[in-house]
This record gives C-alpha cells, sequence and structure tokens, in this order.
C-alpha cells in the first residue's frame, strides 16, 4: 500500500511524547481521533505496509492531514481525546448511537437558585446534573426536591436591590406553603442556601450524607429547644428514606464506584453503564454502539468508559468491567469480579444489554410486519372510505392514452391484496373509436375487458377505478350495465385534478385524506395505469411512424423494413445509399422494388 510522501513527512517529525492526534480528510473534517503514550510510535503504525485490516486501510486511504497536540501525561490525553470526540464525533471512532437529548436537572446561577430541568446546556456558571436517561426518575427526584425543600419556581429577578423597590408580591405557591416568599424579603439568601445545599447532596447521590446532615441539624434544634424546626428535619428524614426505599439501593455500604459491560457480536455492539453513588444506582444507561473500525473488546472499554465518566460526570476510581484484562489507565482501578454485591451489579448490566437487543430485534421485526401489512391495511381503509360490503382485494383500474386522436388506446392494471399483478395486465388497441373520443374509447376497453371475463368464466374484480371524471365514469357506467353486470362491479371515478373519486348515484365526490393509505393505494393504481398505457401507446406510435412509408411497397415484408431502418436509420439515408450495399442487406430483387418506389416518390 503506498502512502502519501506529505503524510509521511509529518510522520517523521512527530514526538515521542504524550499526546492526541487527528486525521482529516479531503474536506479538512476530523474523520478520527486518538490518543497515545507516544505519538510517533502510535501514529506510524498506520503507515505501515502490512498488518492493516480492511477496515484501517479504508481509514488511512482517507487521511490526507494529521493534526497533533503534545500533552503532559496519559491522563490528559484521555481527557483532551474526550473532548475532542464529543466535539467532532468524527466517523471512524467509537460512539455511542444512542443521539438522544436526555434532560439534566440544573440548578440555576442566580439569586435564590431555582432547580428545574432542562435539555439544554449553557457555559454560564449554572450546576448541571445528569444526563437522566431514566426521565421518569428524573421527575420522581423532582418531585421529592419540592416535598422536602421549600424552593421558588417563579422566574422574578430576585436580586437585593429588585426585592428591596417592594414591587413584587408573593404569590399561590407561598400561601399553599411551597415557597417561603424571598420576594417580598420573608426569607434570607443564606437560610435559602441552606436549602440549596441539601437539594445538591440528593442530586449528587449522596443520600447517606444528606441523612447524616439531617440528623445533625435535628439534634441541634433539640438541644436548643426549637422542636418546630426539629420536627421539620424529622418529616425531612422520614421521607427521604421513603423514598431510598423506592430507589435502587445495592449495597450498604458506602460505595461509589461505575460498571461497564459491553457485548460485541456479528450483529453489533451494545453496551450497559451504570453509575453508583454511596451504595445507590443514580443512572443506568444502555445503548448501541458505533464500532467502524472493528476495535477490540478492551479498546472498546477504554474508549467508551472515558465517553461516559465524562457523559455523566463521574468521578469513580474503581469501575466493574466485563472482561478479565487489564486495560490502559493510570487513573482508574478495573476490577473483573466473581462474587458479590459487584458480581450482581455487572449480571444487572448484561441483562440490560439482552432486554436492548432483544427489544431492537421486536422493533425491527415490528417495522417489517407493519411495512408488508400495509397494502392490505390500504384495503381495509378503502373499504371503508368508500362503504363496500367486502374489501376489494381484487382491483381494476383503466387509462386511456392518445395522441391528438392519433394511435388511441387502454390500458387496464390489476392490483390483488394491494399488490400489483403485473401478469394480469391488458391493453387494448382501440378499434370502433374514431378522433380524440376519450368516453367511447373508455366504454370500447371496459365492454371488451369484461366481455372476455364473462366468456372465459374468470373472475371478476370486486372493484373498478376509472382515471377521469363524470364522463369517463359514466361511460364505464353504460358498458357495464349493458353487460348486465352493475350489481357485480362496483365502479369509482379519480378526478385528477383534485383526486376526488365519484361514486356513481352521488352528486358530490368524496376526497380522502392526504395521509391515508387507501388514497396512496388509489393513487398507485392510476399512476400504474397511466405508465402501462403510455408506453403501449409509444410502442405503437413508433412502429406506424417507421413503417408508414414503406409499408406501400409491395413485396418487402417487415423483416426486411426492420433491417433496412437498423442500418440506415432513416428513409433519406436509404436513397443516398451505396446499391451494392443494399443489395448485400436485402437482395437485388427487393433492391430494384425500393429504388423503383424512390424514384416515382422522390
Amino acid at each position: 500500500m503506498k502512502f502519501d510522501q506529505h503524510l509521511l513527512e509529518i510522520v517523521q517529525t512527530l514526538p515521542h511524547d504524550p499526546g492526541v492526534y487527528q486525521y482529516l480528510d479531503a474536506e479538512a473534517k476530523v474523520i478520527y481521533v486518538g490518543k497515545a503514550i507516544d505519538l510517533k510510535k502510535r501514529v506510524s503504525s498506520y503507515f505501515q505496509k502490512e498488518h492493516l485490516d480492511g477496515k484501517t486501510r479504508t481509514l488511512v486511504k482517507q487521511i490526507t492531514n494529521i493534526r497533533f497536540t503534545v500533552v503532559q501525561n496519559e491522563l490528559e490525553a484521555l481527557l483532551l481525546e474526550n473532548n475532542l470526540i464529543k466535539s467532532y464525533r468524527p466517523r471512524y471512532n467509537v460512539l455511542l448511537k444512542d443521539d438522544k437529548t436526555y434532560p439534566w436537572i440544573v440548578i440555576k446561577n442566580e439569586a435564590f437558585a431555582r432547580v428545574f430541568p432542562t435539555r439544554k446546556k449553557f457555559n454560564d456558571g449554572s450546576t448541571y446534573f445528569g444526563p437522566y436517561p431514566n426521565v421518569k426518575q428524573m421527575h420522581q427526584l423532582l418531585g421529592l426536591i419540592r416535598e422536602l425543600f421549600l424552593l421558588r419556581t417563579c422566574s422574578l429577578d430576585l436580586r437585593a436591590e429588585k426585592i428591596a423597590k417592594e414591587k413584587y408580591k408573593v404569590c399561590l405557591e407561598y400561601h399553599i406553603g411551597k415557597c417561603a416568599g424571598p420576594c417580598q424579603g420573608f426569607q434570607t439568601q443564606a437560610n435559602y442556601d441552606k436549602s440549596l445545599h441539601s437539594v445538591r447532596l440528593l442530586l449528587e447521590g449522596k443520600n447517606y450524607s444528606l441523612s447524616q446532615h439531617l440528623k445533625k441539624e435535628m439534634m441541634a434544634f433539640a438541644a436548643n429547644q426549637a422542636y418546630e424546626e426539629a420536627q421539620r428535619c424529622k418529616e425531612l428524614l422520614e421521607a427521604l428514606d421513603k423514598y431510598r426505599s423506592k430507589s435502587m439501593v445495592v449495597s450498604d455500604h458506602l460505595q461509589s464506584f461505575d460498571v461497564c459491560y459491553i457485548d460485541k457480536n456479528p450483529e453489533g455492539t451494545w453496551l450497559s453503564y451504570l453509575v453508583v453513588k454511596e451504595g445507590n444506582i443514580i443512572h443506568a444507561y444502555t445503548s448501541k454502539v458505533s464500532d467502524p473500525l472493528d476495535a477490540p473488546i478492551p479498546s472498546l472499554y477504554e474508549q467508551l468508559i472515558a465517553q461516559l465518566q465524562s457523559h455523566f460526570n463521574s468521578q469513580a476510581k474503581e469501575i466493574v468491567i466485563g472482561i478479565d484484562a487489564e486495560l490502559e489507565s493510570s487513573d482508574c482501578k478495573y476490577l473483573f469480579p466473581k462474587r458479590g454485591e459487584k458480581k450482581q451489579l455487572l449480571d444487572m448490566a448484561q441483562n440490560n444489554v439482552r432486554h436492548a437487543q432483544l427489544q431492537a430485534k421486536k422493533a425491527a421485526l415490528n417495522k417489517t410486519s407493519a411495512v408488508q401489512n400495509m397494502p392490505m391495511q390500504a384495503v381495509i381503509e378503502l373499504q371503508s372510505a368508500l362503504g363496500l360490503g367486502t374489501p376489494p382485494l381484487h382491483i381494476e383500474c383503466f387509462d386511456n392514452s392518445n395522441l391528438q386522436g392519433t394511435h388511441p388506446v387502454s390500458a387496464c392494471v390489476v392490483f390483488k391484496n394491494g399488490i400489483a399483478s403485473k401478469t394480469d395486465y391488458r391493453h387494448f388497441n382501440v378499434k370502433t373509436v374514431e378522433g380524440p373520443d376519450d368516453f367511447s374509447t373508455m366504454k370500447e376497453a371496459v365492454s371488451r375487458r369484461y366481455k372476455r371475463l364473462l366468456e372465459e368464466d374468470a373472475p371478476l374484480p370486486d372493484l373498478v377505478i376509472i382515471d377521469g371524471g363524470k364522463g369517463q365514469l359514466g361511460a364505464a357506467l353504460e358498458a357495464i350495465e349493458e353487460l348486465g353486470l352493475k350489481q357485480q362491479i362496483k365502479l369509482v371515478g379519480l378526478a385528477k385534478r383534485l383526486e376526488e373519486l365519484y361514486k356513481p348515484g352521488f352528486s358530490k365526490s368524496l376526497i380522502l385524506s392526504r395521509r391515508s393509505l387507501a388514497l396512496k393505494l388509489v393513487q398507485q393504481l392510476r399512476d400504474e395505469a397511466h405508465r402501462f398505457g403510455l408506453s403501449h401507446h409509444r410502442n405503437r406510435r413508433s412502429k406506424n411512424a417507421l413503417g408508414s412509408e414503406l409499408d406501400q411497397i409491395k413485396g418487402l415484408g417487415p423483416k426486411t423494413i426492420a433491417t433496412l431502418f437498423n442500418e440506415f436509420q432513416t428513409i433519406s439515408n436509404m436513397k443516398s445509399a451505396d446499391i451494392a450495399l443494399l443489395r448485400k442487406k436485402i437482395g437485388a430483387a427487393k433492391t430494384k422494388l425500393l429504388l423503383d418506389y424512390f424514384s416515382n416518390n422522390p
């Protein structure tokens, strides 16, 4: 494999230091980001003549430039790599395929800070907790905060100078005991911040720390005979214990660690990630992973754990993983437990992955089934819209085609069970109509079609659609009545302008919903009839145009005429052609007939 000399020169100048490298394509777009303890050694491995798998070769072929950043140590490289991957989302990096925007809980950077959910993060000094893949869990947590603490929910500007102007009045939240009224100075900033401190502990998953904090406050209030405040602390503790009993408590020990399980098979790569703080699971996340370079399992763990720890703002120093292997990290300890609580959590993560895979398969099957069932759904909808007694499983549609009244033809297309049955298509060269008479053309085609079906004792359609307005529908109805099939065949006309359906005997048209499957089925029938009829009309017109003049020469058959047109293309070319060549192609006798005709018809 040959490499660009410009790239090889860059590789030669790389330092033997830790850092992060970026590969760019011809459009200067970052397509891969990687970290290395030794930049030169790592990047050089991509530009070797051997030992490159197919996917890596594909990556290397697209590289037109290399950028790199030198850092102090491996940890800095890991953090920078993760930030660049999040920023550029390179095509060839391992990425989480779940691109949903999960919500956060924010403590706003403002006086008497509000606590509320958001899906957008801003660099405004506010504190964000999350994201929360389980939105229900987030709302339960917010509900607990509203129940435990008196926090404001309004968006008023509560800076001291604003409150001093006395322009605000307390709202309903104050009167029902959900807010302490800081807008009118009934609550101090220091008192409000005490509540916010407890909220932060709760949002950080430090339930045990919060419980201990509340117990100390309760005992202090009781010692000072502030029994109302002590009772309030007791109520907060009871509510917190009630919440803890409903949450995912996995350990009585105050352990904080993360759990990561990755499953890779021919159908794709999936992961499950759990964040455990003080014995509680505060985040549980499962997702499919984009793995374009087919990275080995240890490499997947290294890359994805870095992304997920940053994603969930996890500071865990212990990470439980699903393989017994040493991973490159100077900052975390990796565990592969064989028993105990951590093994149970690893099993839980594995079960999450299996359930997610099953759910994805079911969703794919349901989607396939829905697509397969769509034609029959359209048939049922059409039955309901037209008020038919039975589903129109056999539908036929007619359309006429002509050019200023010449070479008129009519086409009939057939759909069975909502699907085109092309072997049953028929076209009709109109025999009894002269000139541009669309109504008579339609009558002749419909009459010939169903007269033939009656003679052959073939099944009749459940529904016939006539492409045209009331005039064409009336002509088709006449043909049906003359054959005595009025009670056996249901007819409707389709007007092209507004795609209205007309039923015989009804003055008003029926307009189907633009989103309905029934309308799409009718449109498909109409378009197919138009295509089939127009194709036949063009073929017939071409045949007549080519053979019209030479057909007058007695002694020249269709094969001879076809040979002449294949060789000379036009009649003017035949007139100027070499006589020897003509004799070679069609023989001396036929050449004489052709030349005699040309001399008499110059």
